[in-house]
């Protein structure tokens, strides 16, 4: 047995004072596997230490919110009996080390999160912030997670339906792969994770337990340095095909009374999926690792115990049951194993070849990890960025094309013409690019789900406060631009190293703004992930509290795209316009500059704005509907040109400026196409919203009334031509 040595114990990432406090909790000194599990239990990505007194501010709560945060996903009910079950989770870390890998089991992880609550899954989105395009590895690894999360989701059988991907050089040492799953279930066949009842055989199912993984919780609590391929053993390895296999078993054996609790084995693995299970119920294990389905010889208990490999579900079942249970997973060609029962003592307690290798109490080690009130300072406020700062003489259309057929703005077509959008066949056709948000429709039902995912990391950075509003804001309106109701979101918590008071300062500043416009929106949080220490070398990631969103269409034949779909109609910009161009896409990518105050954010502006403009497409009065954000009005106006291929000419208001007005990224703003637009600007009157008339749909090109005008195809061959140009170029990863 090792020595446990303050070196070892640096090794797990504990620090003196956790050690001391492993040691008032046990009353002796730890073995190897136990000082493991605290490890694992422990790290900031199994504990949260760091951040979950900040995440108890966000609120959770709505009638339709079924199960927030603390179980596996978030639950909501969407009326008929059934219910939405969704996540979104990082792999970051993983995704850098290994690419495929890393991406593909992230896909794996998020899936098994959903359906081990009873859900079956509908539809997958991602999220993925690379470095610059110039950066030697960027290539490299936007060709490795592409396939990987197009290999996994394509074989596993459930639809990539949307997502973002963004250049930024802020990732070059440390990219942000975010995986996020929907699922549906019926009301009444929700399972959940507490275990109950002694004497209750723990089952374990699916793959067998190798030694991938071991660790990769911790290592997913630390920044990068130059060892990262050192790491490499710590990323796990994926079978999506087994996976289909797992979720078809564990459904199937939930059409039964047979599950008391589930629990899929992500990170931490064995070790974490029994103790939170434990936990939760109040109760004691004994576990026998020899009856561990094992696919190496020679494995030692702690290997066992912190392995993350793929595939692997534990449960609780009814007495009796077993038998049952073993001919549905054979029956799939899974692994089955009765591995230990719940106990009465409170501890788990694990032997292996006829010897207790681990003696835990299980409430304190869970529920005594570690919770940080770290440090923190406020971002300082920036100025604001006027008209008058920036240079007027830029042309419009040469500023337009080198946006739109930028890195940011380019058409991502390369990547998701790798994954399978259709298969299910529930993935409404209004095809791709279709609107802001995905939308899949309830099988057998008129209803629909909306789907998005959203982060503007620029506007967080510069002001964490402001950014964690817009971010939520963004992902209401992109649901309600398809015309549906907002109801909920998961959060993929993004940031760079907590113990540094500015980057912890984002972090507050980001929940603080997030908890303002849940609580207006009626937008609750009820899941999500938190994946911090995102540096490399001392240099953190922009802050990206990437935002899930789902909401309801309960008419799903009323579903709205973005693109322009008819001539000579009226286009109407909806919400007021200043021309901000603090910290704007224009400002970057146009003036060279990542500066300035971000847009401010009216929440009761947002919800008057974005309720009246969903009433309009449930009441057919819209054609097209686009949310304005990157890139502001011309921006948005040709993407829905380019999705029509109609053209569009719009006018800028006598004495403004016309940068300003045309690029500026003003909140609480849509821009809609409608065949009676004086009729709606009377009724957004009426409501109390700004509304105006700014041009019409028709022709060939994207026009600016008096400064000129760009054909759509020239437009859209920029646009589409970035990425496969970048992607054609040579992999210079070293």
């Amino acid at each position: 047995m090792s020595v446990i040595t303050p070196e070892v114990v640096a090794e797990h990432g504990l620090s003196e004072d956790e050690y001391q406090e492993v040691l008032k909790i046990m009353g002796r000194e730890p073995n190897i596997n136990e000082l493991g599990i605290f490890s694992v239990m422990w790290s900031e990505h199994c504990s949260y230490k760091s951040s979950k007194k900040w995440l108890k501010t966000l609120p959770t709560e709505q009638p339709w919110v079924i199960c927030g945060p603390g179980e596996n996903a978030g639950i909501i009910d969407i009326e008929d009996g059934d219910a939405i079950i969704f996540k979104m989770e990082s792999h970051n870390h993983p995704s850098f080390i290994e690419p495929y890998q890393g991406a593909a089991t992230g896909v794996g992880g998020i899936l098994r999160d959903v359906f081990t609550m009873g859900a079956r899954p509908i539809a997958n989105l991602n999220a993925l912030r690379f470095g610059e395009p110039e950066h030697h590895k960027t290539h490299h690894l936007v060709a490795g997670v592409v396939a990987g999360i197009g290999g996994y989701g394509n074989c596993v059988g459930v639809p990539t339906v949307g997502g973002e991907c963004e250049f930024h050089k802020s990732y070059n040492g440390n990219i942000l792969v975010n995986a996020m799953n929907v699922g549906l279930a019926k009301t009444d066949k929700i399972f959940y994770s507490a275990a109950a009842g002694i004497g209750n055989p723990i089952i374990y199912a699916g793959s067998k337990t190798g030694r991938d993984g071991i660790h990769g919780a911790t290592m997913a609590s630390t920044e990068f340095s130059e060892d990262n391929e050192a790491k490499r053993p710590t990323v796990q390895v994926g079978d999506p095909f087994t996976e289909k296999l797992l979720i078809e078993a564990c459904l199937e054996l939930m059409a039964t009374d047979a599950i008391v609790a589930i629990q899929d084995m992500g990170a931490a693995g064995l070790t974490s999926s029994s103790f939170e299970m434990a936990s939760k119920g109040g109760m004691g294990v004994e576990m026998d690792l020899d009856q561990v389905p094992q696919r190496e010889e020679n494995m030692t208990p702690y290997e066992m115990l912190l392995s993350e490999s793929q595939e692997r579900m534990l449960m609780v079942l009814v007495p009796g049951k077993e038998e049952m249970a073993r001919k549905i997973f054979e029956k799939w060609e899974l692994d089955f194993a009765v591995v230990g029962k719940l106990t009465d003592s409170g501890h788990m307690v694990i032997t292996h070849k006829g010897e207790v290798v681990v003696d835990l109490p299980i409430d304190p080690l869970a529920l005594a990890s570690p919770e940080y009130d770290r440090p923190w300072e406020p971002t300082p406020k920036q100025p604001e960025i006027t008209s008058g700062d920036i240079d007027s003489s830029k042309d419009v259309f040469t500023s337009l094309k080198t946006m739109i057929g930028g890195a940011h703005l380019a058409s991502k077509r390369w990547i998701w013409e790798q994954y399978d959008h259709m298969v299910m066949g529930d993935t409404l056709g209004i095809g791709r690019p279709g609107g802001d948000a995905a939308v899949v429709r309830i099988h057998g039902t008129e209803k629909a789900v909306a789907m998005s995912s959203d982060c503007t990391p620029r506007y967080v950075y510069a002001d964490p406060v402001e950014g964690g509003k817009q971010i939520v804001a963004e992902s209401w309106r992109n649901v309600t631009a398809v015309g549906a109701q907002p109801l909920a979101i998961t959060d993929n918590m993004n940031f760079g190293n907590p113990e540094r008071p500015r980057i912890m300062g984002q972090f507050v500043g980001c929940c603080q703004g997030m908890t303002e416009a849940c609580n207006i929106l009626s937008y609750p949080v009820v899941s999500g992930n938190v994946s911090l220490y995102n540096e490399t070398n001392g240099e953190g990631i922009l802050p990206t509290p990437t935002i899930g969103g789902v909401g309801l269409l309960k008419d799903s034949s009323k579903t709205m795209g973005l693109a322009l779909n008819g001539e000579g109609e009226d286009l109407v910009l909806v919400g007021e316009t200043k021309g901000w161009l603090g910290s704007s896409l224009y400002l970057r990518e146009i003036e060279g500059r990542e500066e300035g105050a971000p847009p401010p954010v009216t929440l009761e502006t947002e919800l008057k704005n974005g309720n009246l403009v969903r009433e309009w497409i449930l009441a057919g009065k819209v054609t097209a509907c686009h949310d304005l954000s990157d890139g502001g009005l011309i921006v948005a106006a040709t993407e829905m040109a380019m999705a029509g291929e109609i053209g569009a000419k719009i006018s800028v208001p006598e004495g403004a400026n016309p940068q300003a007005y045309l690029f500026g990224e003003d909140q609480a703003r849509f821009l809609v196409s409608t065949k009676d637009g004086a009729a709606l600007i009377v009724e957004a009157q009426k409501a109390g919203v700004d509304a105006s008339f700014i041009g019409k749909t028709g022709g060939k090109d994207v026009a600016v009334a008096g400064i000129g005008s760009t054909s759509i195809a020239e437009l859209k061959g920029a646009n589409e031509a970035w990425m496969p140009e970048f992607m054609a170029g040579p992999d210079t990863n070293d």
